[in-house]
Parts: C-alpha cells; sequence; structure tokens
C-alpha cells in the first residue's frame, strides 16, 4: 500500500524537477560578436569577454569572434586585453555584439622595473646579495658605504682618507683595473649614477642589493664591469604617520 502511494509522489517530483531544468535551458541565451582593432579593423584574437558580475567568460578566436551563453540579454560584458582599454557594453536584449578596442596609451608609456629589482630571489641564479633597511638601521655612520662594511660577503669597503664626506672605496669580488676605473655601477631607483654615493641619507633607503658575477650584472652592459650596486630609496605609504629623528657625534681618523 505504501509502494503506491510512493509511485505517484515520485512521478510528480521528477517531473517538476525536469520541467524546472528545461525552463532553466530555454531561458539561457546565445551572445556572439566580434572584436576589433579600432585603428585598421583587424580582428583581435585572445580578447576576454567576461559576464560583469559573473565567472562566465569566453575569450576570441584566431578571427576575433566569440559567442557566450549568457541567462538573459540584460546583462553587460566585459572586453579586456593587454595594452587595450578595457570595455563595459550592454547587452541591451542584443544577440550580436560587436566591439572595436583601442590601445591603451598611458599603459604602453608607463616605467617598467627593469634588472633584479622586481623579481623574486628564487628565481635568481646569479651571484646576488641584498641587505634591508632593518639591518642597517642602528649603525652609528654617516654614510651608507659605512653600513655597508663587513656585512657583504666578497664585497670589500675600505677607507682612503680621514677628510669628512668623502667616499670609501668599493670592490666587488676583488676587481682592480690598471688603466680603468674599479668603482662598480650605482643604480638608485633604476637610474644609474657617476660617482660616490656619499651624500645619499641612509635613513632614505629601503633596501641595497649587490650584484657580483656577468649573469646578474649583464643587463646593464660594459658599466657593470666592476658589479652593480642597486638601490632602492622608501617611499611614501598609505597609514600612520612617522616622525623620527637620529643624531649622534664622533670622531674619526686614519692613523
Amino acid at each position: 500500500m505504501m509502494k503506491n502511494l510512493l509511485r505517484p509522489l515520485f512521478r510528480r517530483g521528477l517531473l517538476l524537477a525536469m520541467l524546472g531544468l528545461a525552463q532553466q535551458v530555454a531561458a539561457q541565451t546565445t551572445v556572439t560578436g566580434k572584436v576589433t582593432f579600432s585603428e585598421d579593423g583587424s580582428t583581435l584574437p585572445g580578447v576576454s569577454v567576461i559576464l560583469k558580475g559573473t565567472t562566465t567568460g569566453t575569450s576570441t578566436g584566431a578571427d576575433g569572434t566569440y559567442s557566450l551563453t549568457v541567462p538573459d540579454r540584460n546583462g553587460s560584458l566585459v572586453f579586456s586585453f593587454i595594452g587595450y582599454l578595457s570595455q563595459e557594453v550592454s547587452l541591451g536584449g542584443r544577440a550580436t555584439v560587436d566591439v572595436s578596442m583601442a590601445p591603451d596609451v598611458q599603459a604602453l608609456n608607463e616605467v617598467v622595473v627593469v634588472g633584479y629589482g622586481s623579481q623574486l630571489k628564487k628565481e635568481i641564479t646569479g651571484a646576488v646579495q641584498t641587505i634591508s633597511s632593518r639591518e642597517l638601521k642602528d649603525i652609528p655612520v654617516s654614510q651608507v658605504t659605512q653600513k655597508l662594511q663587513g656585512r657583504l660577503a666578497g664585497v670589500q669597503i675600505n677607507q682612503t682618507t680621514g677628510k669628512p664626506g668623502q667616499g670609501m672605496s668599493v670592490r666587488i669580488r676583488g676587481q682592480l683595473s690598471v688603466s680603468a676605473g674599479s668603482d662598480p655601477l650605482y643604480v638608485v631607483d633604476g637610474f644609474p649614477i657617476t660617482g660616490s654615493i656619499g651624500a645619499l641619507n641612509p635613513d632614505e633607503i629601503e633596501d641595497i642589493t649587490i650584484l657580483k658575477d656577468a649573469a646578474s650584472t649583464s643587463l646593464y652592459g660594459s658599466r657593470a664591469a666592476n658589479g652593480v650596486v642597486l638601490i632602492n630609496t622608501k617611499k611614501g605609504k598609505p597609514g600612520q604617520t612617522n616622525v623620527s629623528f637620529n643624531t649622534f657625534v664622533g670622531l674619526q681618523q686614519v692613523p
């Protein structure tokens, strides 16, 4: 008796589930279109096409066309491609949406960080050594090179004069030259500089990286024959304002 009662209920439930699935499938629709370059009308393959607010998306093929299944035609599509301005286009009930994308001039003109300043340390295969500002903070000296003295393997830093404000001799891996200079190349915030870094305030330094071998210095060419000293200075950060004051007095002599 119980089985006879359950069978009609099961059939009705199955029928309702199938009807709901059919309605859901029927509610979905397909949007197609083509993405082209605004300047010459050429097609753009690999453009990302995403339904705004969802993870539903696709990309254009080799001929610049795309096909995307969406729940309805009332949403918006977001078109994005590296080097081009992203676009958000409302469907407005349309089944075909063609887009013409313009290049992002600002992105193309941005300054690109070169060298090893932004590369992960685990990916570096050359002889590279880095020291952070935390390690240099409590050393009571006035020059950057004095703070590095005795802290980096393969880097010889010696004082050559007792005159105040004079720079120090820096030799990476003992490289010397008879006819040319032996000083390393100093790069501050991505810009190579000439001369000494004695005038640079040590408290403004975020970290210092020493490039020692040919593999790590190859990017800088012949100027890096004696090694490279990369210096990144501190920059403004959002949050609470911090003010620090340091002062000390000392006597320095060269025997």
